[in-house]
C-alpha cells in the first residue's frame, strides 16, 4: 500500500460546527495521522498522512463535513510522505 500526505484547506461555514473534532475522529477511524486546526480566515487546515485510500476517505468526508457545516471547497495539495506523525492531533 501506498502511503502519501496531503495539506488540505477547507472553506465554508466550517468554525463553529465541530468540524476539527469530527476530522480527528474520522481520522482516527482510518488510521491517518496528522493534525486539523482553524485558520485566521474562518476555514479550517489539516495535514493527513497514512495509507493513500484511508487519506482520500478522510479528503472525501472532509469535502462534506459534520451536520452543521457547509463546505464551499477543499484544496488539496499532495506532499511526499514523512512518517513524522504518531497521532492525530488538534492543534492551534
Amino acid at each position: 500500500m501506498k502511503k502519501v500526505r496531503a495539506h488540505i484547506i477547507i472553506k465554508g461555514i466550517v468554525q463553529g460546527v465541530f468540524f476539527r473534532a469530527n476530522t480527528q475522529d474520522v481520522a482516527v477511524s482510518h488510521g491517518v495521522h496528522g493534525w486539523v486546526r482553524n485558520t485566521m480566515d474562518g476555514g479550517v487546515e489539516a495535514m493527513l498522512e497514512g495509507e493513500e485510500e484511508a487519506v482520500k476517505k478522510v479528503i472525501k468526508w472532509c469535502r462534506q463535513g459534520p451536520p452543521g457545516a457547509m463546505v464551499d471547497s477543499v484544496d488539496i495539495k499532495w506532499l511526499d510522505y514523512t512518517g513524522e506523525f504518531t497521532g492525530f492531533n488538534i492543534t492551534r
